[in-house]
């Protein structure tokens, strides 16, 4: 009769172990699955081809845009030097300034790392940055505006907080 307890016992063990195999096997499911879709919800979302979406900014190097009227320069960490391009970039302000009597108005914004201080001071060396590349195309100074924004902190990831936007006013 001991043989007969011994199959037995061996049909429970294998029963467990396929059990525990089992419950293995849905709970990495479905941790996989969660990892997964966390991922895809932190990745940047891909605009059409056909629509004119903006270029990219680097995580941790200079960069310029111009969207919608606006240029918006993009600055590596703890750096105030201007991207390539700055002043093909500035080509229609220096234009609007200079043939349309308008005023260019440069706001300087910061990201939300490290010290909020020194964020706002380098935030405005940037402005001044790009205010002396606009001096230096011919705006006279009294049409270049720094103004400090309301909210001086940028929102979307620490690359694109780190900005000054140039945009003209009447």
């Amino acid at each position: 009769m001991s043989f007969s307890s011994s199959d037995d016992d061996s049909q429970q063990r294998f029963a467990l172990g396929f059990l525990f195999a089992l419950i293995a096997l849905v709970v990495s499911i479905v941790v996989g699955v969660v990892v997964y879709k966390r991922g895809l919800a932190h990745a940047p979302a891909k605009a059409p081809a056909a629509a004119a979406a903006p270029a990219a900014v680097a995580e941790d190097a200079a960069s310029v845009v111009v969207e919608g009227g606006v240029v918006k320069f993009f600055f590596a960490t703890g750096k105030a030097e201007l991207a390539a391009g700055a002043n093909d970039a500035l080509a229609e302000v220096v234009k609007g300034v200079l043939e349309g009597g308008k005023m260019a108005v440069v706001s300087g914004f910061h990201d939300a790392t490290g010290d909020a201080a020194l964020n706002a001071e380098l935030a405005k060396q940037r402005a001044l940055a790009v205010g002396d590349a606009l001096k230096a195309l011919g705006v006279p100074e009294d049409k270049v505006e720094l103004k400090k924004p309301e909210a001086t902190q940028g929102s979307g990831s620490n690359a694109e907080a780190r900005r000054v936007e140039v945009v003209l006013a009447p």
